[in-house]
């Protein structure tokens, strides 16, 4: 890759690779409002550290980007109480359903990881005890780093999730029993839906991850992280960022990546560039079937990995 020019005829490649590929899985269907997504949709984004973009098929489309946030919510948790987080969430991998309540028992309720449900709801919870608006505050961000003050909240995906959230609930009243949920647990509920309901492009969302491509640089040059912090962030993004198929995602991708139910993923190339997919069919671990085989195909045939 010794020029950025050679990115778009690689998306060409990987589009048209991915148009002949039949099974596509399906959406996420336990959502009202994003079951009738064709799951043959396609788009995908690369931007570059200057924050050039490249394209293809519907990545100027926006889409909810569900458990993708919770990248973005982490890293602003981080930049305002650095450690101290990590007294009330893990950074292993779990092994179980991204809402498993199972884990939290044995483990006195703190979560395995900031990306699976319940650990995703107490960095929301932290942020929201930091700023006093968890959503609004992720939502400013991302308008920031994607240069899109257009970016907004799908406020019909938030309801549809809050009137079959009953898991998550569940996963907050459990937490708080322990000690481990400041707010009160239908505010935190209302932060996180919210949260998980904003609406975004392909491009917006590479735009908006570089600042982990940057080691913690924002797209207008201050820091949000230390080079230590993006490194975490990075690290548990590969080890803990689509569900319990980590590893299967590791093995075939070879990036720091992060999926979301609405069928997208970002993917970190640490110094070099970031990378959006969606396509909505998804696999059974929650995963976007053709964002997986997009970037599979992205890092083998660009050589860019972290191994």
């Amino acid at each position: 890759m010794s020029s950025p020019l050679t990115f778009q005829p690689v998306l060409d490649r990987i589009a048209a690779e991915i148009e002949q590929t039949p099974g596509r899985g399906r959406p996420a269907d336990y959502i009202p409002a994003l079951a009738a997504c064709d799951p043959r949709s396609f788009g995908m984004a690369v931007a570059e550290l200057d924050g050039t973009v490249y394209g293809v098929g519907d990545w100027r489309q926006p889409f909810s980007t569900q458990s993708i946030t919770k990248v973005f919510t982490l890293a602003l948790d981080l930049a305002h109480e650095a450690d101290e987080l990590w007294e009330h969430v893990g950074r292993e991998p779990s092994g179980n359903p991204f809402n498993s309540l199972v884990q939290l028992e044995y483990e006195n309720g703190i979560p395995r990881n900031p990306f699976i449900n319940a650990g995703a709801l107490v960095v929301t919870d932290r942020l929201h005890s930091q700023t006093g608006d968890a959503a609004g505050t992720l939502l400013d961000f991302l308008r920031a780093e994607s240069g899109n003050e257009h970016l907004a909240i799908n406020e019909d995906v938030a309801a549809s999730e809050s009137a079959h959230g009953d898991r998550n609930a569940a996963l907050g009243h459990f937490m708080a029993s322990y000690g481990n949920i400041g707010n009160p647990v239908p505010v935190l509920l209302d932060a996180y839906f919210r949260q998980c309901s904003v609406e975004a492009s392909c491009a917006d969302l590479a735009l908006a991850t570089g600042f982990l491509a940057r080691h913690g640089i924002r797209a207008d040059g201050s820091r949000l992280l230390t080079m230590s912090q993006a490194k975490e962030v990075n690290a548990v993004m590969l080890t803990c960022g689509t569900y319990d198929a980590a590893g299967e995602f590791a093995y075939r991708v070879g990036l720091p990546g992060k999926s979301g139910v609405g069928g997208g993923i970002i993917a970190v190339v640490p110094g070099r560039c970031t990378v959006c997919v969606w396509s909505p069919g998804l696999d059974g671990h929650g995963n976007s079937v053709a964002g997986v085989a997009a970037l599979d195909r992205f890092t083998t045939i660009t050589g860019l990995s972290v191994f």
